[in-house]
């Protein structure tokens, strides 16, 4: 219990960054990652782990062959996930939108799956458009972008991105009840 009070205190004071006041539950991380080939992705990536909901389904599937990057801009959620012991997780403590950079500085030229918590509609316009057109490049085609938000407002800009080649899913064992995008790169 403690460790959801402190990330409730934690979400309150960075709500721009973390989206939410409450971490991801468990059937929002498996709706989340029942796309998944786990057993043929090399990289996966996820963008805002905050204490690491997904973080942990993530890495209790992942097979010894696949890395798990890690993005998370929060310094308090930063050092929370570093108490995640497992050598197949790298955490990078930077914004999304380096992406790219990031992953090319690790030897990795794509991402089989990005699974992303980013709270998009409150992250500015700018941001937010170059973190999906960089998600976009770096993902290997047929590759999966996995978003959850809790409203549809982003379905025309995730369209814009990733075309028609996306389908919803929703989950309401989550507070909030949260949509799931799944966007594939053709």
């Amino acid at each position: 219990m403690n460790k959801k009070i402190s990330f409730f205190k934690e979400a309150v004071k960075n709500y721009k960054t973390s989206g939410t006041l409450v971490p991801s539950s468990r059937y929002l991380a498996n709706r989340m990652l029942n796309s998944i080939d786990f057993s043929k992705a090399t990289v996966i990536v996820e963008l805002g782990p905050g204490n690491g909901a997904i973080t942990k389904s993530i890495l209790e599937k992942i097979q010894p062959h696949t890395t798990l990057i890690c993005f998370e801009i929060n310094d308090v959620f930063y050092n929370e996930l570093k108490e995640i012991n497992h050598e197949q997780i790298i955490l990078i403590k930077d914004s999304a939108e380096n992406i790219i950079e990031q992953l090319q500085k690790l030897g990795f030229n794509e991402a089989d799956y990005i699974v992303s918590s980013l709270p998009l509609t409150i992250i500015p316009k700018k941001i937010s458009t170059n973190i999906l057109q960089k998600s976009y490049t770096i993902l290997r085609k047929k590759g999966l972008f996995i978003q959850y938000q809790y409203s549809l407002t982003y379905y025309k800009k995730l369209k814009k991105v990733f075309g028609k080649n996306i389908t919803l899913d929703f989950e309401t064992f989550n507070f909030p009840p949260a949509f799931v995008y799944k966007c594939a790169k053709k």
